[in-house]
């Protein structure tokens, strides 16, 4: 028989989407098959304690009894490949074969985990350092999407302090170059954390205090009124291949956190109802985007498509797209003909490749002299 894959779930984290990546980590623990993955539950609080055990899960959703957990963490070198227990006992390992991140937000869809899983030298599903990091940050992947010739929403950005500090003048900025309304977020946040629409000078300037205590930048970007909400879900490596698109209507005016998880009632179309010839556009722009930011394993890629003359805008893309039972990533990929526990089993496949790839590259370099000895 088959040795069963040792795969440790990474979830919680310290973010605003703490609570959200607790729902998706349940879902992709659940749905991983049992009979060929041995799963390994790793938890980060919200203060970035890590602990490891069969409770880690409901313990961080219920808040409560973590002081009595193991503490499990990984070390940034590359021979130990597993988690490490140092808990005042004798030091233990627990070897684990491949990662399946799904913390959302900051210190884990950034780039920073990913850093660490490279120093572990641990596959791992997903993006890797740089393009995740790109991924969570909308105004570098902006200024990517439009060097590329992609098609974007005008934009401004300004640092948070400027927003606390001299509020009138950003004000003033974003009403000469932007018109209402306008979209207020914190540049490096998902889940719709802390984003605002300003539809006047006061709620810009509220949505100007809230994204800056989020993040240290603050992107303001220019409304597409009557716009349908687009989404696509790209999976792959070199090669890459995109789902059908799915269209969101928000129960609130637009997709806030609570439009995307409170009130349930928001609705997915899938698939969306548009032209085939838009659809392969999408689809083209959604693929353009992944390799241009070099992602690797998955992402979920976000489109405004106006009612009318049907004109697309590249909102943004999402490395670690939403794994819950109403995320947009499975559900598309579920009605592109893949199942939930089949598209765990190509991403984690994904990620083993990609580690093996890396593996066989050249990372020393012989001098002709020891000149460095001297």
């Amino acid at each position: 028989m088959n040795k069963k894959l040792r795969v440790g779930v990474i979830f919680g984290g310290r973010s605003g989407e703490h609570e959200v990546s607790l729902v998706s980590a349940s879902s992709v623990m659940n749905a991983l098959d049992r009979e060929k993955y041995d799963v390994v539950p790793i938890g980060i609080t919200q203060d970035g304690r890590w602990v490891s055990s069969a409770h880690a899960l409901h313990l961080l959703k219920a808040k409560t009894g973590l002081e009595h957990e193991p503490e499990r963490f990984l070390l940034p070198e590359p021979h130990r490949q597993g988690l490490v227990s140092v808990n005042g006992e004798s030091p233990s390992h627990l070897g684990l074969d491949v990662v399946f991140p799904v913390v959302h937000g900051t210190y884990g869809e950034d780039g920073t985990l990913q850093g660490l899983l490279e120093l572990a030298n641990l596959p791992y599903v997903g993006a890797g350092v740089l393009s995740s990091a790109v991924g969570m940050d909308k105004i570098v992947q902006k200024q990517l999407f439009a060097e590329a010739g992609l098609p974007i929403v005008k934009y401004v950005w300004f640092l948070s302090s400027a927003c606390r500090n001299n509020t009138k003048r950003v004000a003033s900025i974003v009403e000469r170059k932007l018109n209402y309304p306008v979209f207020v977020k914190p540049s490096n946040t998902g889940s719709s954390v802390g984003i605002l629409k300003a539809h006047n000078r006061k709620e810009l300037v509220e949505g100007l205090a809230v994204a800056a205590d989020f993040d240290r930048k603050v992107i303001v970007e220019q409304g597409v009124e009557n716009a349908r909400e687009i989404e696509v879900s790209v999976l792959g490596n070199d090669a890459p291949i995109a789902s059908i698109p799915g269209e969101i209507v928000p129960s609130n005016e637009f997709y806030d956190y609570d439009a995307k998880y409170v009130d349930g009632r928001s609705k997915a179309i899938i698939p969306a109802d548009l032209p085939k010839k838009l659809v392969k556009e999408i689809q083209r722009i959604a693929l353009r985007a992944f390799t241009l930011l070099d992602c690797a394993g998955m992402a979920r890629v976000d489109f405004f498509v106006t009612q009318k003359k049907g004109r697309i805008y590249l909102n943004e893309i999402n490395t670690i797209p939403g794994f819950t039972s109403i995320s947009m990533y499975p559900q598309l990929w579920e009605a592109s003909g893949l199942s939930y526990a089949k598209l765990l089993d190509k991403l984690i496949a994904l990620a083993l490749e990609r580690h093996q790839e890396k593996n066989v590259l050249n990372t020393t370099f012989r001098p002709t002299s020891e000149w460095y000895k001297s």
